[in-house]
């Protein structure tokens, strides 16, 4: 699974990093970023699939969208849980629509996953996980657009896709997000209608992780020193 993100580099930063896409709205949450301790509920930059001043013209766009997807179908979010991640063997029965033609990248720096050392689910090693570059990276994800029907407000939610572990990841948690390489993305947020073969775990050799402190346990702990080592 794919429950907490960080995102150190500032939005900015992010722009420069995915230039392939354009800015659209997103310097309205600018005065969030960088932040080391990222959950859900909260707002982040995507890039997804959008027109593009010409109404012919369909292109990558930075827009700001809500971690947790609401499906358009809700009539009341209140009463279900926001899906924070959606799983890539049932994303094709169960998100269809959403899948096939809402598609997104979601920037990252790294994410944390927590390792039950026991199985008992009482002892958990918390850990960053990261690009051995130390380079941005886009997780694939999926977007929909919920309208609120008392303020008639379209509100923007996601979730991201997640894949069995690979071999780094295995010894902490048998689930990762879904970490998609660069020369994929613009296949990833195409017209085409399914893209099976890109959901998979990704390299372990080009990723990097250690062991952090208990104090990302809490997203009020938004700081750089989440991300120190410890023994």
């Amino acid at each position: 699974m794919c429950g907490r993100v960080y995102l150190k580099t500032n939005l900015e930063g992010l722009l420069r990093a995915f230039g392939f896409a354009e800015r659209g709205g997103v310097e309205t949450i600018a005065n969030q970023f960088p932040r080391y301790n990222g959950a859900p509920t909260l707002t982040y930059p995507i890039i997804i699939r959008d027109v593009i001043r010409d109404p012919d013209l369909f292109g990558p766009v930075f827009v700001s969208a809500r971690w947790g997807l609401i499906p358009s179908w809700t009539k009341d979010p209140k009463a279900g849980r926001p899906l924070v991640n959606v799983r890539s063997d049932t994303i094709a029965s169960k998100f269809r629509s959403s899948y096939q033609r809402r598609r997104c990248l979601v920037p990252i720096d790294g994410f944390f996953e927590w390792k039950d050392i026991h199985g008992t689910g009482k002892d958990k090693q918390p850990y960053a996980i990261a690009m051995k570059t130390g380079e941005p990276f886009c997780l694939a994800g999926i977007w929909e657009s919920w309208r609120n029907p008392d303020t008639d407000e379209d509100i923007r939610t996601f979730a991201i896709v997640t894949t069995d572990a690979n071999a780094m990841m295995a010894d902490i948690h048998d689930r990762m997000p879904v970490i998609l390489h660069p020369d994929d993305y613009e296949r990833w947020l195409s017209p085409e209608p399914e893209a099976p073969n890109l959901m998979k775990p990704f390299p372990p050799e080009l990723m990097t992780m250690w062991k952090i402190g208990s104090k990302v346990g809490s997203p009020k702990n938004d700081t750089p020193d989440i991300l120190d080592p410890v023994d």
